[in-house]
């Protein structure tokens, strides 16, 4: 630690040891929240509450539960959108998310004060800390997508979402000016330092539509959001026009009514996205088991003296243990490794019946394995151990053919 350290770790720039903090806030424990997502934008104007709105209507229209948190606390306007005039109520366990007429919940400063014209006069800290009070203290059930309505630009509201809150990706909005364009880059490059997924990109103002001839104008210039969208490996999710009856319904409170497709494209890519992810997420955690004698791995599946137990995440080793064979009783072990929470178990030979036991538990058998233990376990972490398959027929006259009997030999 510098000598000269004031403690406050967010906005220091020194790589130190004592450095390591959490900023993670705990959803509430009444809570469920399955996935979240970030709407940004790099500057205000562009329409990031319109595209928060019409994506949560989106996927809620898909059957899936939606809600939206207003992380913009001095420019709230996802209430007025949805026609709000209630305000949200509490109790001792909690705040509870006011629902608009089709369902979906939210959670916006202008649902707690008492006029919604009332100007919030808040300092940067307090605002942060209302968007961390808006995820840990309101109870928000079985939500299938959270949207994150984000206050413009790259600020400490944004970098508090980022380092709070358990977002699985972002979609960052633009308006077709080069100014925008130029703003959005700043917008991209802090996600990539933040290392959150960007889901692409969504061009509002994008054209108006002539209803008198069809013909479409672009009212501010060519777009320049492809060029963005190619520099950083990005899609263009949508592109959305200039429309009279956005601006109606967001008036009247009725953009639950809006007609489009608009972004159904980019409903594909957020399910997509975070269907991925999820399966990403059951994989990263493995558990292999080595059959072993001391460390080594033994040739004989039934016949090791220990089981060198292996816990794994993102590819590597963080915890290790040895447990001594408790013997080899008709089917016995691999209902044994599968109570242990085993995925995989590594050795150098296996009888059929094991293997076939092994498979109805959806545990991945590897075979024909040599050498240390630790080492077999990390080559199959690097995908560089292959099974080849060698059953042990060392005993078949003793239990049958094949060892069918599962002895584990």
């Amino acid at each position: 630690m510098s000598e000269t350290c004031n403690q406050s770790c967010s906005s220091c720039g020194e790589d130190c040891a004592d450095r390591k903090i959490d900023f993670s806030e705990k959803l509430h424990v009444m809570s469920d929240v399955k996935k979240v997502i970030g709407v940004v934008s790099g500057k205000g104007g562009v329409g990031k509450s319109l595209i928060t709105s019409l994506l949560a209507v989106t996927m809620q229209r898909r059957g899936c539960q939606t809600a939206i948190l207003d992380a913009d606390i001095t420019g709230p306007s996802i209430p007025k959108v949805f026609g709000l005039k209630e305000k949200a109520q509490g109790t001792d366990a909690g705040i509870f998310p006011v629902k608009s007429k089709t369902g979906i919940d939210i959670m916006s400063i202008n649902l707690l004060l008492e006029n919604d014209s009332d100007p919030v006069i808040f300092r940067g800290p307090i605002i942060a800390g209302t968007v961390k009070q808006f995820w840990s203290n309101v109870i928000w059930s079985g939500e299938d997508y959270m949207f994150v309505d984000m206050p413009p630009g790259t600020g400490d509201v944004a970098l508090t979402v980022f380092q709070s809150i358990a977002v699985d990706g972002i979609i960052i909005v633009a308006s077709p000016q080069e100014l925008v364009s130029m703003i959005v880059t700043k917008a991209v490059k802090m996600a990539n330092m933040m290392n959150i997924p960007i889901i692409g990109l969504v061009e509002n103002m994008s054209y108006f539509k002539c209803p008198d001839n069809g013909k479409d104008y672009k009212i501010f210039g060519e777009s320049h959001i492809d060029e963005i969208a190619a520099e950083y490996g990005l899609e263009v999710l949508a592109r959305l026009p200039i429309d009279p009856k956005f601006s109606g319904m967001c008036d009247r409170g009725m953009i639950e009514l809006f007609e489009g497709d608009w972004l159904e494209a980019a409903a594909d890519k957020i399910e997509l996205i975070t269907n991925k992810k999820e399966i990403k997420k059951e994989e990263k955690m493995i558990k292999i088991a080595v059959a072993s004698e001391q460390d080594m791995v033994t040739e004989h599946f039934g016949h090791c003296v220990n089981f060198n137990i292996y816990e794994t995440e993102n590819g590597k080793i963080t915890k290790s243990e040895s447990i001594e064979n408790p013997g080899h009783r008709p089917g016995f072990l691999p209902n044994f490794l599968n109570d242990l929470g085993v995925n995989v178990i590594i050795a150098g030979g296996m009888g059929g019946g094991a293997i076939e036991i092994f498979d109805e538990k959806g545990i991945e058998v590897i075979t024909g394995a040599t050498g240390e233990a630790k080492a077999a376990a990390e080559a199959y972490l690097l995908g560089s151990l292959k099974s080849t398959g060698s059953v042990c027929h060392d005993h078949q006259h003793a239990h049958g053919e094949g060892c069918g009997g599962g002895c584990g030999h």
